[in-house]
């Protein structure tokens, strides 16, 4: 008889473990409510999927979200897939933040055996609770061998996301979580999960940055435009001790006339800046004048996940043409 795969599932908190006055409400509840061994309880049937086992991570709403969670959710997580008996993790997530931790973790994980985020849109008390199904295709997911190699993964809604890719696109609806034009990487059918591509982009196993003894990462701040901008605010990141600056941007990674000067000026001073944008799909390219000004661009990721990028890189290096590099092949 073959063993069943070993799922070790953190619980974080979030809306999968929320609580609401009654079951109608869908909005208003408390997050993080219930204990991870209380999500497992709720849904035998992953038993039968895998070997089962949970810790309690920590407990709070989607919005709370530290870096220093990060770093210890990431050393707990390559301590666990370094166990030979455990085949995959899954972590319980809120999903405001949960792209961003899913993207920390695919840049900072050493290993292929899949790590699968899950989380809900509807509390765990709402009469048409999302969680639990979400919650057996992960364990379903992380102990699959289709899904190794493959990336930190996100599955939610049926749909198997890739961390890169990813983001919250609906405030309140259970297919929030889009890869946007570049699309799903797979779906679950029949509670089976079924792949038809994966990232080119370099992550896990495949990634240079190692967090194992990093105990805090440097501050970025998203300096964000809009009609009227001007330099204040990423004067007063800088002023405050930002090491590097993401810029959401206009269109493609276009700059303000009233903030480019105080841009450029904080670039060639040694401070990182990647040009990003606000627009919710394509890339940013790097144009003729980038060299000159010192400036990185993001590609195709969103702000929140440059902001990522750019914290890592910073653990090594400040140059300019590296952290591009960086940006090009993750």
């Amino acid at each position: 008889m073959m063993r069943k795969p070993k799922v070790v599932i953190l619980g974080t908190g979030g809306t999968i473990a929320g609580k609401a006055g009654s079951n109608t409400e869908m909005t208003g509840y408390q997050a993080g409510e219930l204990g991870i061994q209380t999500l497992i309880d709720a849904v035998p049937e992953m038993l039968e999927a895998a070997d089962v086992t949970g810790e309690q991570f920590c407990n709070i709403g989607r919005f709370d979200m530290t870096s220093d969670i990060w770093l210890s959710l990431s050393r707990r997580v390559n301590e666990l897939l370094q166990q030979q008996d455990v085949d995959g993790v899954v972590i319980t997530h809120g999903t405001d933040t949960l792209e961003e931790t899913a993207y920390f973790l695919n840049l900072t994980v050493k290993s292929s055996k899949p790590v699968v985020l899950v989380g809900a849109m509807r509390p765990a008390t709402a009469m048409s609770a999302d969680g639990p199904v979400n919650l057996l295709n992960a364990v379903t997911l992380a102990g699959s061998q289709e899904a190794a190699g493959k990336g930190v993964l996100i599955a939610m809604n049926d749909q198997i996301n890739g961390a890169r890719d990813a983001t919250k696109t609906n405030t309140t609806h259970i297919e929030t979580f889009k890869s946007w034009e570049l699309g799903y990487l797979g779906y679950f059918q029949n509670g089976r999960p079924v792949f038809y591509k994966t990232s080119l982009r370099r992550h896990t196993a495949a990634a240079e940055f190692d967090v194992s003894k990093v105990t805090a990462l440097p501050r970025v701040d998203i300096i964000y435009l809009h009609v009227n901008c001007d330099a204040v605010l990423a004067q007063a990141a800088v002023a405050a001790g930002a090491q590097g600056l993401v810029v959401a941007a206009f269109g493609h990674g276009n700059l303000h006339i009233d903030m480019k000067p105080a841009l450029i000026k904080i670039a060639q001073s040694g401070i990182p800046v990647v040009r990003s944008t606000r627009v919710g799909n394509g890339i940013v390219s790097r144009i003729a004048t980038d060299d000159e000004n010192k400036f990185i661009v993001a590609d195709s990721l969103n702000p929140q996940k440059a902001r990522i990028l750019l914290q890592l890189a910073l653990l090594t290096t400040k140059a300019p043409q590296e952290i591009q590099r960086m940006f090009n092949e993750y």
